[in-house]
């Protein structure tokens, strides 16, 4: 076989063919039996490509194909920290100093968003707790929440007092939510928070650990900006107790917190206090 380069010259034109050699020719390339290629010298015939007006109906009328949905990433999963004990209630005290703002998930999903954005603004992320049956009302918040760059976890189902419920209660609590999270993300969250107590039974610890999350996380700073007692307060709450490694406890659905925020963020800056994920604080 040879190059382009290399083929040899054509050859003088030949003598006109016969008239009824000229109409046999002439017919079997419009039959399609013969071939540019086989009329031509070469090494080796390049098909040409088909003319718009000569692509059969069929593929013409033919719909393009969509195009492939996006892959998301699932979420991502609970981490063991061996350093940590099964119940969280701060990090590290050392530097570099970073604390830990976690949010407990439900309430108007407006305030959330304000909430997210105030931090994204500042260049900080946080951690939501979400109770499932808020996120039954509002699917889209626990993507909204990991597009954002936040940690997501489980605050159970219904948001009920799982230290003093029955075994299979608890359990199902725990599981219910898990199980949204797993549905809507990929995973069942990052952490686990109990509801109504800020700490765990040992019972619901246990639990907690049969679902999938090896730590509980509790806090050991409360704003208490459920009791909307102002944003100023809610500011003085945190600052007053916060220190390096802390985990703060603050709530979605509270119009203070969101006033609060800048305030709080600032001052957190002021002192040299850096807010970051949980998984991020204790990695």
């Amino acid at each position: 076989m040879t190059t382009p380069a290399e083929d040899p010259a054509p050859p003088a034109t030949p003598p006109a063919p016969p008239r009824r050699t000229a109409l046999l020719s002439g017919l079997a390339l419009t039959a399609g039996t013969l071939t540019a290629g086989t009329l031509t010298a070469g090494c080796s015939a390049r098909a040409a490509p088909a003319h718009p007006d000569t692509t059969p109906a069929a593929a013409r009328s033919r719909p393009p194909a969509a195009p492939s949905a996006p892959v998301v990433p699932p979420a991502p999963a609970p981490r063991r920290f061996p350093a940590q004990p099964a119940e969280i209630t701060h990090g590290p005290r050392t530097n570099p100093p970073k604390v830990a703002l976690t949010f407990h998930g439900q309430g108007d999903p407006a305030i959330a968003e304000s909430v997210l954005g105030e931090a994204e603004k500042a260049g900080v992320r946080v951690t939501v707790l979400a109770v499932g049956t808020w996120l039954d009302e509002h699917p889209d918040i626990a993507r909204r929440i990991l597009d954002g760059g936040h940690d997501l976890g489980n605050h159970t189902l219904h948001h009920l007092d799982i230290n003093a419920m029955s075994q299979t209660d608890a359990a199902a609590e725990i599981r219910g939510c898990a199980d949204r999270l797993k549905r809507l993300t990929g995973s069942i969250g990052t952490w686990f928070r109990p509801s109504r107590a800020p700490r765990a039974s040992a019972l619901v610890q246990r639990l907690a650990q049969d679902a999938g999350y090896p730590h509980t996380l509790s806090y050991d700073v409360d704003s208490l900006d459920f009791t909307s007692p102002g944003a100023a307060a809610v500011t003085r709450n945190v600052l007053a107790a916060v220190r390096p490694g802390s985990v703060v406890s603050l709530h979605f659905g509270y119009a203070d917190t969101v006033a609060a925020l800048p305030d709080l963020l600032h001052e957190l800056d002021r002192r040299g206090l850096r807010p970051v994920t949980t998984t991020e604080l204790l990695s």
